[in-house]
């Protein structure tokens, strides 16, 4: 087991040069790119609370696995182990489906769940230990496989944008798919277009991809809790805010209350 925790043990290798900034990390700008999963879920569970304690406190669970995302990628970057690589892999497998558990509208549930969240999480936990011994057996197919389960994500977003009538919430739903678009054409570019930008000197798209794919996965969240409260809690009247100034769609969104609260909901 030792050699998987070996520098340069993964198969992945992606375009930025190994080693070719600071001699301890194999690629710099693949690392440090990742600040943003690291950074932001202390700030938003701090502007999480009054939805933590009113709607649903298993939000919290998932922006701490976001920053493990981060610190997994960026200890794979950093490395490029195959131990590494399984980490973020299965990470972002996680993260995908505990959000699915805590947010999927109950109109998508399978019928045997009967509209029951708890039920469809055991799905979900059932589902996550079985790709994750897929993760281990076929490691150097993961990051392909992985990218197809942010489909329906995006898709249940849209059907819910379509039932929605502030306009607020609407703009930060598709910016989010903007900033997933733009992850993804990083994504693809880096991987199978290397040669092509080495050409240009400008190995380092796939640290656009965390970036891009940061905001989006935050972004797609936000909106998420927002139609969670809006189901959960409507006496309260939900409002999409940004912080620190509301006043335009800058900054860091999160889901505040007009109303306060009589009592606590809480499913986690």
């Amino acid at each position: 087991m030792l050699k998987e925790f070996e520098r340069g043990s993964s198969d992945v290798d992606w375009c930025e040069a190994n080693y070719d900034i600071v001699p301890a990390i194999a690629e710099f700008w693949n690392t440090i790119s990742n600040f943003l999963f690291i950074v932001l879920p202390p700030l938003l569970m701090y502007l999480f609370r009054p939805y933590a304690r009113q709607v649903n406190a298993c939000i919290n669970i998932i922006w701490w696995m976001l920053a493990v995302v981060g610190i997994s990628s960026a200890y794979f970057h950093a490395t490029l182990s195959l131990v590494g690589q399984l980490l973020d892999e299965i990470a972002i497998l996680w993260v995908i489906l505990a959000a699915w558990g805590v947010w999927a509208p109950r109109r998508f549930f399978p019928r045997f769940c009967h509209e029951s969240r708890k039920s469809f999480m055991v799905v979900m936990l059932g589902v996550g230990a079985i790709t994750t011994i897929l993760a281990f057996l076929h490691p150097s197919m993961n990051h392909f496989l992985l990218m197809p389960m942010a489909i329906p994500s995006v898709v249940c977003m849209f059907s819910e944008l379509k039932r929605c009538n502030d306009w607020r919430v609407i703009r930060l739903g598709i910016a989010a798919f903007v900033w997933f678009s733009l992850a993804l054409t990083c994504w693809l570019n880096d991987r199978l277009f290397c040669h092509i930008w080495e050409s240009v000197s400008f190995p380092y798209l796939h640290s656009g991809w965390h970036i891009f794919v940061a905001i989006a996965s935050f972004e797609l969240c936000v909106v998420m809790a927002y139609f969670e409260a809006v189901t959960m809690a409507p006496e309260r009247a939900p409002t999409l805010k940004f912080w620190p100034y509301d006043r335009c769609d800058l900054g860091v969104p999160y889901v505040s209350f007009r109303v306060a609260a009589a009592k606590p909901i809480k499913e986690c």
